[in-house]
């Protein structure tokens, strides 16, 4: 069987890895761009991910690059504690949870892709522009802006914009509350998100991603995903927010770079798949980043996909198992996943409060948190327990 893979992201390259271990070695991956370099910012890789990784030989390799995460933490505007749960081994999963810079684990796969299929699998310069090809199967892991499912749904237009925009960038700085902690502040109006990206420095320091959430203009460009911008163009959002256990305005303004992205997504499409074509990825399923599932999602779709090919079920098989899980994602993602805590907790008290069991009882709080893992997927116990996809 002979496949080519349209992208060499995160979902691209595991889809690669994920083939050559199911015994599909005749693959093909072609990457737009002449060079892929370590870009971007800050992802997390959630355990139900991680376990595919480790399960494709890539966990020490990983645990490398990335930072554990042990914890995530909601507070309000005020710094007042919304909601705490463990995360990875402390919460009783098998696999952790890692946070790492996309740029490097992009090229951890893309080298472990290139030792295993040969440094002629990843062709650089040859974007895929339609549904013409000489293989029994296209895979489209070509992102949000995906050629192969443009050709497929060739009305469908632009990504649908939320009308918030996210100013990223990723900073040097100490550890903040446990150093292995992902904190997630606000309310309805604005959120900030941080955390660890790499391990300790020699110095000490960590490197830090850091996202500003907020409602935009309309001003602001949806269509450029990688647009620098000046520190004053948002900066005085954030000015006063410092807790005792990190400062914000501190952090931002020590970033080497911050970068404007318009926070949009997709509708869930009603069908994937043609005989020789499926997509997979932010091709398939882009969503919001509520919840931390969009890198975690597309490495499950590689991993379901080459078992559904080596086990002869196929492309319809594949699509039966992921396309209603990851559409149940992206509308749950548009309600902000569990980090609707924030928006309730700022609904409900918006001049702060001092004891949130007032506010939102802890069982609504606990089956916030618990549907969205069930959702998206990684309930502890259903995860350490399920069959692996591994052929």
């Amino acid at each position: 069987m002979r496949v080519i893979i349209a992208g060499a992201g995160i979902g691209g390259l595991t889809t690669a890895l994920s083939l050559h271990a199911a015994g599909i070695t005749d693959v093909v991956v072609h990457e737009a761009v002449k060079e892929i370099r370590p870009l971007g910012v800050g992802i997390n890789i959630l355990p139900h991910a991680v376990r595919e990784l480790v399960e494709l030989g890539l966990g020490e390799r990983l645990a490398r690059i990335g930072v554990p995460i042990s914890e995530i933490t909601y507070v309000n505007r005020y710094g007042s504690l919304i909601w705490s749960e463990p995360r990875g081994a402390a919460a009783g999963y098998a696999w952790p949870q890692y946070s790492v810079h996309r740029g490097r684990l992009q090229l951890m796969l893309l080298e472990a892709v290139k030792e295993r299929l040969g440094p002629g699998a990843v062709v650089t310069g040859s974007p895929v522009t339609g549904l013409d090809h000489d293989a029994d199967l296209l895979v489209g892991a070509d992102g949000i802006r995906s050629a192969v499912r443009a050709a497929l749904f060739p009305e469908e237009g632009e990504p649908v914009w939320s009308g918030q925009v996210l100013w990223r960038g990723t900073t040097y700085a100490k550890p903040f509350m446990t150093g292995t902690s992902m904190l997630m502040a606000g309310d309805d109006t604005q959120r900030v998100v941080v955390y660890p990206i790499a391990p300790p420095e020699p110095d000490g320091q960590v490197l830090i991603n850091w996202v500003i959430q907020r409602k935009a203009p309309e001003t602001v460009p949806r269509g450029d995903w990688n647009r620098q911008v000046a520190l004053e163009t948002f900066f005085h959002h954030v000015a006063d927010w410092r807790f005792d256990w990190l400062d914000v305005p501190g952090l931002v303004s020590a970033a080497e770079a911050v970068y404007e992205y318009p926070m949009v997504d997709r509708d869930p499409l009603p069908y994937w798949s043609t005989d020789r074509v499926t997509l997979l990825g932010d091709a398939a399923h882009p969503m919001y980043p509520a919840g931390s599932n969009g890198g975690t999602q597309s490495i499950i779709d590689a991993r379901v996909l080459a078992h559904a090919l080596a086990t002869g079920r196929g492309v319809a098989h594949y699509e039966s198992l992921r396309r209603p899980v990851t559409s149940e994602i992206v509308r749950s993602n548009r309600g902000d996943g569990p980090e609707a805590v924030l928006r309730l907790a700022h609904q409900r008290a918006p001049q702060g409060f001092s004891d949130i069991e007032d506010v939102i009882p802890r069982a609504e709080l606990e089956e916030i948190a618990m549907s969205y893992k069930r959702t998206a997927g990684f309930v502890p116990e259903e995860l350490n327990n399920r069959p692996s996809w591994s052929v």
